[in-house]
């Protein structure tokens, strides 16, 4: 027996299931999988803007270290500071991706005895620091703001609510106001993940939660960058307490090497680029509305966001729809079980205000094939 034969089995169990993942060279495709909403990963103005802040100052391609012992240094805690005015928070942490932030902050902030309540659409990234605290969990209904007042009437401990803004896998958006006003009545502490609103959501990009006035409701805030920013790492908002416990206790912070200057200056640079790009937003919007209305007869989500999800029941149909949108040269990717329950496949198509009205159109006519 060959000692990878037991990890041989479980991946064959998965081709059968029409699961097996493979890793993906890109391709002269048009894009319409990338979360690079707003084109900034790719765009000259933000080379130019990145270039420009490393001359500016020495800068090393490396931090040497972690946060707490060499990897420290005086632009990322200006940098923190200036992001955090902009999301109208007292503090912030940087973290070195959205995975690691959420790992971070929901492994150590709830406590033995405590409460989260999480959607059950929640990142998979929020679901793996749950399970490595010492609190109980519980999921509600996707965006059922009645089922999670029934969960929180029985739950003990500080209770903590966790959401996305704007979900990554159906595209809708959290009922926020209602949400807030419950976690508001109850002293639950709400936690939002905007990683997929940033830079896209609000007349500055600042997310849903600015949008909509609800800053102060929120106990702690994820903004990545590795999506709308186009670039990496995330951010934490909160108080400067929170600030502090993250830096003692997260271990995800802590047992890290920082983010070197040049991953910095890019973040600074996006900062300093999306907050301006109105015409880049309202160019996805309408994108999103001539393409919803070209396939308003196929099993399509509601999504007013640059995320739209074609339903596609079972892995075999929808690798074949994705393979057909391939073949014609558009880069749609299908999203298989087991990262969506059995029957909820699907394929998950991404505008982004670089497409043309020409693209939209093309993309309609093989869906409605």
């Amino acid at each position: 027996m060959q000692k990878e034969d037991f990890l041989q089995q479980l991946l064959e169990q998965r081709k059968a299931q029409h699961a097996f993942r493979t890793l993906k060279l890109p391709e002269d495709k048009v894009d319409f999988c990338s979360n690079d909403y707003l084109g900034l990963a790719r765009s000259a103005a933000m080379q130019e803007a990145v270039h420009r802040l490393l001359q500016e100052r020495p800068y090393m391609h490396g931090s040497t270290g972690s946060r707490l012992l060499a990897g420290n240094y005086a632009w990322i805690e200006e940098v923190e500071r200036d992001l955090a005015v902009f999301h109208e928070a007292p503090a912030g942490l940087i973290y070195n991706s959205g995975y690691d932030a959420n790992l971070g902050l929901f492994s150590c902030v709830p406590q033995k005895g405590d409460t989260v309540i999480y959607d059950q659409l929640i990142h998979a990234s929020i679901r793996d620091g749950i399970r490595l605290s010492k609190a109980q969990a519980f999921s509600f209904l996707h965006n059922d703001v009645d089922d999670l007042k029934k969960k929180i009437q029985h739950v003990t401990g500080n209770i903590f609510v966790a959401v996305e803004s704007v979900y990554s896998m159906d595209g809708d958006m959290a009922p926020l106001q209602a949400i807030a006003a419950l976690c508001g009545q109850t002293g639950a502490h709400l936690i939002v993940d905007e990683a997929h609103a940033t830079a896209v959501i609000g007349p500055k990009g600042q997310g849903l939660v600015q949008l909509l006035g609800l800053a102060e409701s929120c106990f702690a805030r994820v903004y990545t960058y590795g999506k709308g920013a186009g670039c990496h790492g995330a951010l934490i908002v909160g108080t400067a307490v929170l600030r502090d416990f993250l830096i003692n206790f997260s271990r995800s912070f802590i047992y890290t090497t920082a983010l070197p200057p040049t991953s910095l200056a890019a973040i600074v640079a996006s900062y300093s680029l999306f907050p301006y790009m109105e015409e880049a937003r309202a160019q996805l919007t309408a994108l999103v509305k001539h393409f919803r209305s070209g396939v308003s007869r196929l099993l399509l989500l509601p999504s007013e966001t640059p995320i739209q999800v074609l339903l596609t029941p079972g892995n075999e149909i929808t690798r074949a729809a994705a393979a057909k949108l391939q073949q014609s040269g558009l880069d749609v990717r299908p999203i298989l079980h087991p990262t969506v329950p059995r029957g909820q496949e699907r394929l998950r198509i991404v505008m982004h205000s670089f497409n043309t009205i020409e693209e939209v159109d093309q993309l309609v006519a093989v869906l409605l094939e």
